[in-house]
């Protein structure tokens, strides 16, 4: 049989070994397959990295919070696709923000007859409210309105108060135990050189009056301090509430941080009803500084309530039982204002009460007939008296504020 004899060179490229063991390698390129194959993963993850980077670009090159010039150019129909998300408001960029709606005003109005009663079940026809000289369509009314009261009770304890203050204590407390009703919150204040919370707004009437019962004494009397921070105090605790100070002060400003003008506004700003007591222990004004006095009648009256001045501390159980029938007798009423006034402003408001009419006298069944001789048409002395409208007083706050833009 003929033999064939191989080239040197291809004779070097046979194995060796006609029968190969586990021991020998079964495949001379191996290890250029496993770098082949750790080439192809490093290349699959470099085009993910680019992928995400890209998509990463994209959100950015897209994210409506960059400046005009480096957002990307949508072409029409993708920018007429996403405009409707334009109208979803943030909840983040509007936290911390106050805005000004078309809110209804509330008024409290306490309508007096002619003896400082309150006059009650007058209908709705009977009022009438102007928002800059401008006649208002009232949108909510309600008789002795049953909204929850937060009160503030701030007692006087400066030196010159304290000749009083065994008077002032009890009648308070008699004064707690009366006013407070379901719902309704009250906290009590020592006013001095400082205004401090004694006891905070709750309806826990035990706890309540043994604040009043351990008023310490002060030094001076801030009264300024006393409208303004009562008033952010009483803000705090909630919409849909009476706000409602109640001052018992000799009227001697003396140490307030705030000025007339700062605690006028607070009051106005946040809606708050102020009842001031002033407690005169002199008499005659030329001995009496009645700076601050003059300024409490003004910031209450801007409020839409009472200044008293009681003769004793005896008539201090008097004013109180006047404040809380006065507090329980009150009209809301409520209006959207027209023509709406610019933001960061006071307006002004008026509240007039027209009478009902006044019935007329009718004859009675065996009266005589009006054309007959006797009767009233031809004798005009035996004409029945026409019943006169009655008088009334009416108390409302003066003003109130926008808001701001």
């Amino acid at each position: 049989m003929a033999k064939f004899h191989l080239h040197p060179q291809l004779r070097r490229l046979q194995p060796q070994n006609r029968h190969p063991t586990n021991s020998m390698p079964r495949f001379r390129f191996r290890p250029r397959l496993q770098a082949i194959r750790h080439f192809v993963g490093i290349a699959v993850v470099v085009a993910a990295a680019v992928a995400v980077h890209a998509d990463s670009f994209a959100q950015q090159q897209e994210n409506p919070n960059r400046p005009p010039r480096a957002q990307k150019n949508k072409p029409a129909d993708a920018a007429a696709t996403s405009a409707p998300k334009a109208d979803i408001p943030d909840p983040a960029q509007d936290r911390g923000k106050i805005k000004v709606t078309v809110n209804l005003v509330n008024v409290l109005v306490s309508v007096l007859d002619e003896h400082n009663r309150p006059a009650p079940d007058l209908p709705l026809e009977a009022f009438q409210v102007f928002d800059e000289d401008n006649p208002q369509a009232i949108a909510v009314f309600e008789k002795e309105t049953e909204q929850p009261l937060d009160l503030a009770l701030m007692i006087d304890a400066s030196l010159s108060a304290q000749l009083s203050m065994p008077a002032q204590r009890e009648a308070a407390s008699h004064f707690i135990q009366q006013v407070l009703r379901k719902g309704d919150r009250l906290a009590v204040y020592s006013v001095d050189e400082n205004v401090t919370q004694l006891a905070a707004f709750s309806d826990n009437v035990a706890h309540l009056q043994e604040a009043v019962r351990h008023i310490p004494a002060g030094a001076g009397t801030s009264i300024y301090d006393a409208v303004m921070l009562g008033a952010r105090a009483l803000s705090r605790q909630g919409t849909d509430r009476r706000r409602v100070i109640i001052l018992v002060t000799d009227g001697g400003e003396t140490t307030s941080r705030a000025d007339f003008e700062s605690a006028r506004r607070e009051a106005v700003r946040n809606n708050t009803l102020l009842y001031t007591v002033v407690i005169r222990t002199m008499k005659s004004e030329s001995g009496r500084n009645t700076a601050g006095e003059h300024a409490l009648e003004t910031i209450t009256d801007t409020t839409g309530g009472a200044v008293f001045y009681p003769d004793s501390s005896a008539q201090l159980d008097a004013i109180f039982d006047r404040i809380n029938k006065e507090l329980r007798t009150q009209y809301r009423l409520g209006y959207y204002p027209n023509p709406r006034g610019p933001a960061d402003t006071y307006r002004r408001i008026e509240v007039t009460v027209i009478p009902p009419a006044a019935a007329h006298a009718e004859a009675s069944p065996g009266s005589p007939d009006a054309t007959q001789p006797g009767s009233a048409e031809t004798d005009p002395s035996k004409a029945p008296s026409k019943a006169q409208p009655p008088v009334y007083s009416v108390r409302h706050r003066k003003s109130y504020y926008t808001g701001l833009p």
